[in-house]
């Protein structure tokens, strides 16, 4: 444990598990640098707005990220300075419609798909010519 103490949640029954809410977490536990795909959030302290930015970023995963805030410009400021795939301001990081490009940075995830983005994935472009007439050249 090292330190960080269970606020909420814990052990579940059979296949499910419940909300868990961690806090009192560091950047030298396990929690803060492995990827979770369960309902668990660790709550790590931040010195200012730029030690957030630097501990946000200080990982090898860059899915989706959430900034939570009062103020949407302060809010829009950081979520452009997190090295994510996509960024919620306010907003929780498991979110997807079908016409926005959903993918990550770093080791998270295979490029983007959906929308247009997922066109462009699959998709290569080039460039086919077909002359019925003989060339002109300006020579």
């Amino acid at each position: 444990a090292k330190g960080a103490v269970r606020i909420a949640g814990g052990e579940g029954e059979g296949v499910l598990m419940p909300a868990t809410v961690i806090d009192k977490v560091t950047t030298d536990m396990r929690i803060f640098y492995d990827e979770s795909f369960g309902p668990v959030v660790g709550i790590i302290r931040a010195r200012d707005e730029a030690h957030a930015i630097e501990l946000a970023n200080d990982t090898e995963y860059g899915l989706s990220a959430a900034v939570f805030t009062r103020d949407t410009a302060k809010g829009l400021r950081v979520a452009k300075q997190i090295k994510s795939g996509i960024c919620h301001v306010n907003g929780p990081t498991v979110h997807d419609e079908a016409q926005m490009p959903f993918g990550g940075t770093k080791a998270s995830g295979y490029g983007r798909f959906g929308g247009k983005a997922g066109i462009d994935a699959f998709t290569e472009l080039r460039w086919i010519t077909i002359e019925t007439l003989p060339g002109h050249y300006p020579i």
